[in-house]
């Protein structure tokens, strides 16, 4: 009859392993599943983009509360009216453009394909991943690995991403292209 051999490998080791929060980002990092079908456009993104300008991209799971005057008065657009210094109270954006903030990225639009819907190049757009994608709704999509913004069409088996500009025709999707939704917009934040 043997003795069984104790072991001294495996099993969790008090203070091994990285630390939460000490990788590059200062915070812990979480892995995200995807299915099969997806990991191809997702490298091709990331690949193109990386290394990331800071205004191209932000994931934020819990944006920053930031609190600011909000005036009661009303501004007019046509003819002036008196200043009033009326402060109603203050105004988080976040409440107001961030519904589902651990499912909510923003990411800038490059080209001018969906003007008519008042997306510009430049603009920021709030895409939120919990929002449903319905025919008509403006997505995020990913088509044969690149990455676009357009107005989803759905007319029984068919699909369609629609531009908003006449100068770009729309695409149909065909058998054996993939189309990835990333999120439905939200919102479209535009400088002057």
């Amino acid at each position: 009859m043997s003795t069984p051999i104790p072991q001294s490998r495996g099993g969790a080791r008090p203070g091994a392993g990285r630390k939460p929060g000490s990788g590059p980002h200062g915070e812990p990092t979480q892995p995200i599943r995807l299915p099969v079908s997806a990991i191809p456009a997702v490298r091709a993104w990331l690949a193109a983009r990386l290394p990331l300008p800071e205004d191209a991209l932000t994931v934020s799971p819990c944006p920053a509360a930031l609190a600011l005057p909000l005036y009661g008065s009303r501004i007019s657009a046509g003819f002036p009216s008196p200043a009033d210094d009326d402060l109603e109270g203050t105004l988080d954006l976040n409440e107001h453009l961030v519904q589902h903030p651990a499912a909510t990225f923003f990411v800038r639009v490059q080209g001018d394909s969906m003007i008519g819907a008042g997306i510009h190049h430049g603009d920021l757009l709030v895409v939120d991943r919990a929002l449903e994608a319905k025919s008509g709704s403006i997505v995020v999509a990913v088509v044969d690995g690149e990455l676009t913004v357009k107005r989803l069409k759905v007319a029984g088996a068919r699909v369609w991403l629609m531009a908003e500009n006449p100068a770009f025709p729309p695409l149909e999707l065909r058998d054996g292209q993939a189309l990835h939704l990333w999120g439905v917009v939200a919102h479209a934040v535009r400088s002057f």
